[in-house]
């Protein structure tokens, strides 16, 4: 039980700027047991999503507005890692040459042109998508989108995943998840998702099996392209699995 709880603290201690202590050492385990409670950050966040789309609204703000301040309020919580993931992954990814210049590329700490244009594109969805969950009062699906993007991370890093480097984040999370946690994780997305359109129970469940199943052949793409796993294709995953649930969840709304 202490090593679930120190790995749910380093999860939110590491994914958050929140003032958590996670324990001193930190091996391949204790990353795990952090990685597997990912979706639980997700699920504080969405919950904060929730909270000040529902002020904005209230207050008179347009709802588009609203989830502009929820994307930006997450940016901040989470210190601009996974915005800063995507942007380094789409760099990557949009440069010719072999992996090693693929990952010089997303360590020259400078966004590029593809980077800048992820960032302004899934920001935007997710900003739009957010308002308009917001305004047809669909709050658990708001909190709900951020755990779907939380969850992606948790596949991300399953057995027989290697890290693109013998060092930093991803060395420390990849191969970390077992067949069962992931597994796990997704059921109870889609037990989650039942909820998020009352109108259509069926929509919540099927978006988030696509849309996992879209972002985890993505995130396979960049292993291969990069080498191997790391943490801004971690990142980038969060923000792009983030905005289509959003989006899913709209689809005939």
């Amino acid at each position: 039980m202490r090593k679930q709880a120190d790995g749910l603290l380093l999860a939110f201690s590491w994914l958050t700027v929140l003032p958590v202590r996670g324990p001193d050492d930190v091996d391949k385990l204790s990353a795990g047991r952090a990685i597997a409670f990912a979706p639980v950050v997700g699920l504080a966040l969405g919950g904060v999503w929730a909270a000040l789309t529902w002020a904005s609204i209230a207050s008179g703000l347009s709802p588009l507005l609203g989830g502009l301040l929820a994307v930006a309020a997450a940016a901040l919580l989470t210190r601009g890692m996974h915005v800063d993931g995507l942007a380094d992954t789409a760099d990557g990814l949009g440069c010719y040459g072999p992996p090693e210049r693929a990952r010089e590329v997303m360590k020259s700490g400078s966004a590029g042109p593809f980077g800048v244009a992820a960032i302004a594109l899934v920001l935007t969805v997710q900003a739009a998508g957010v308002g308009q969950l917001a305004e047809q009062q669909l709050w658990w699906a708001v909190a709900l989108v951020p755990v779907i993007g939380r969850v992606s991370v948790v596949i991300a890093c399953r057995r027989g995943t290697e890290a693109s480097s013998p060092n930093g984040f991803g060395a420390l999370v990849a191969g970390t998840q077992s067949t069962v946690v992931p597994a796990l994780w997704v059921v109870a997305a889609v037990a989650m998702s039942l909820l998020a359109r009352p109108d259509h129970p069926w929509q919540g469940p099927l978006v988030v099996a696509a849309v996992l199943t879209l972002t985890t052949v993505a995130t396979r793409h960049c292993v291969r392209r990069f080498g191997g796993l790391s943490g801004d294709v971690l990142g980038a995953g969060i923000e792009t699995t983030t905005a289509l649930a959003a989006v899913g969840l709209l689809l005939g709304s």
